[in-house]
């Protein structure tokens, strides 16, 4: 029964990708909010290491059997986990700390438009109407939550540094999305282990130039749990999920679940950090869980 629910539940696009969507939901808070007490390549460098020694236990078997393909297959395994691991991760934490929580949702919203592009431009991959509709119904949602549903607070909007770095993210994360599927024929388990190692030494010699030359990671309770969190539900379990998610329905589809994150985020917020709910979050939420629903119906 437990490996039917697993086997069940793994084969479930909808359920991981939302799980992820969530778990990446957590990150972004945490990476908002403790900002102040860990610069972002600390961040992003302590995290994979962690996450790397964590898992790597429960992959050794799997990275014995596919040892000879990973050999061969270096480069696109290099070249994945420099950019969904290592950059990304890097990039949306530095952005963190010099956006706002409001601009930083809307950029993380390009995330699916961006799929669909590198989609199309790296591979001629069609865009179909009802993604075209999904993706701006999902857009339509994200508007209205981060103004507030009120036209004043959208023309209001303004992009500075930290937007772009989150752009800049965004794409990357689009880049890794749609060259997944040059990913070698290996176990999951052995392909996260292995980015995850590439990611955290990619990072390494940027943490140290930030810690040398800007500021140092704090050690207190509240970082450790932080750096604890986004260790284990972000990265191991996010990463496998995204995975398997773009596995078994493809990127563009697999794309859109990033909709939920500022959807998830916004909630976490509410619970979290005590802010209200208000009718605009119920009109935004309905609208961008639409729009998912939408864009990935076969």
């Amino acid at each position: 029964m437990p490996r039917s629910i697993f086997n069940a539940v793994s084969t479930n696009a909808v359920l991981i990708l939302s799980l992820t969507a969530l778990f990446w939901a957590g990150n972004f808070v945490v990476g908002r909010g403790m900002h102040e007490t860990i610069p972002p390549l600390a961040m992003a460098t302590v995290r994979w290491f962690l996450a790397a020694l964590i898992f790597t236990p429960f992959a050794l078997k799997y990275l014995r059997q596919d040892w000879p393909t990973i050999k061969r297959s270096i480069g696109i395994i290099f070249v994945l986990g420099m950019l969904g691991v290592g950059c990304f991760n890097s990039l949306a934490y530095i952005g963190l700390n010099h956006t706002t929580a409001l601009n930083g949702l809307i950029m993380q919203s390009a995330g699916p438009v961006l799929i669909l592009l590198a989609a199309l431009f790296l591979y001629g991959e069609k865009i179909n109407a009802r993604q075209i509709l999904g993706v701006c119904i999902s857009l339509a949602g994200v508007l209205v939550i981060v103004s507030k549903a009120t036209l004043d607070n959208l023309l209001a909007l303004s992009l500075n540094k930290g937007d772009f770095w989150i752009l800049a993210a965004m794409t990357i994360w689009a880049l890794y999305t749609v060259l997944l599927r040059k990913r070698p024929d290996i176990h999951p388990a052995s392909f996260i282990a292995v980015t995850f190692w590439i990611g955290a030494i990619v990072n390494m010699p940027f943490f140290a130039w930030e810690h040398l030359t800007i500021r140092q990671l704090q050690i207190t309770n509240q970082s450790l749990a932080a750096i604890g969190y986004i260790s284990v539900f972000p990265s191991i379990l996010a990463y496998l999920f995204y995975n398997k998610g773009v596995a078994l329905i493809g990127a563009a589809r697999a794309g859109m679940f990033l909709h939920l994150v500022p959807l998830f985020g916004s909630v976490l917020a509410i619970i979290f950090l005590g802010e209200q709910l208000y009718l605009y979050h119920a009109l935004g939420f309905g609208l961008i869980l639409a729009g998912v629903t939408t864009a990935v119906r076969s």
